[in-house]
C-alpha cells in the first residue's frame, strides 16, 4: 500500500476519464491510512495478488 504523487494521480484520472470524487473511498482514520501517514485529497495504491495475477486498487482518502 502506498500513497501515489500527484502526477500519478492526474494520470489515473484521465487514464480512466472519471472525476476524482468517483474513486471508491478510504477513511484517513482507517489504521492502514494512518500508517502510511496518508490525509484527505491523497489517493492510496493498493496491490493484491492472487495465483495468477497482480491487481492494483486505488482509493480516495477522506
Amino acid at each position: 500500500m502506498e500513497i501515489i504523487s500527484e502526477s500519478e494521480k492526474k494520470s489515473l484520472l484521465k487514464k480512466y476519464n472519471i472525476p476524482e470524487h468517483n474513486l471508491p473511498k478510504i477513511k484517513a482514520s482507517d489504521p492502514a491510512a494512518k500508517r502510511l501517514g496518508a490525509k484527505a485529497g491523497d489517493v492510496v495504491k493498493i496491490e493484491r495478488e492472487d495465483p495468477t495475477a497482480k491487481y492494483s486498487y486505488f482509493r480516495l482518502v477522506i
